[in-house]
């Protein structure tokens, strides 16, 4: 039946992709172009579900610095003090439109731990994430689809 490999595909990307927000190592953009070549899935389907993944990974970022943060000196902590001062400093310079920079690999993983750490509210940090992620996706996938055309 083919529901189901179309469901695994759907799934496999979702779960890419929320562990690449994450500090688990994760290649989600990989995955996906493999699914666009693959041509049998629907791209404006894997783009909602990447993004969806995505920002959903970085909310659970968003929930470690905003509930978590007392626990920051202790060894299991998500992000290095060094990541977490970088970051610190980017959000004092740039204010919360450094998130757009969350998706940008190793630099994007503090900066959405330290979004909850300083308390940002959570609908801006869900549209500005939502935007930066999405995005970054959309690009690929007009380069994945114009290359492979």
């Amino acid at each position: 039946m083919i529901v189901e490999p179309l469901f695994a595909g759907y799934a496999s990307m979702f779960l890419a992709a929320f562990l690449a927000a994450t500090v688990f190592p994760a290649q989600s953009e990989l995955l996906l172009s493999a699914l666009l070549v693959a041509e049998h899935f629907d791209p404006v389907v894997l783009l909602f579900v990447a993004t969806a993944g995505n920002v959903l990974g970085s909310c659970s970022n968003w929930i470690v610095g905003r509930f978590l943060s007392d626990y920051r000196d202790r060894r299991w902590f998500p992000v290095s003090d060094r990541a977490f001062e970088k970051a610190e400093r980017w959000f004092a310079r740039f204010g919360p439109a450094v998130l757009l920079l969350s998706w940008v690999p190793v630099v994007g993983d503090p900066l959405t731990v330290v979004a909850g750490v300083l308390r940002m509210r959570l609908f801006p940090f869900l549209l500005i994430v939502t935007v930066a992620k999405a995005g970054r996706y959309v690009v690929l996938a007009a380069a994945v689809i114009g290359w492979s055309a």
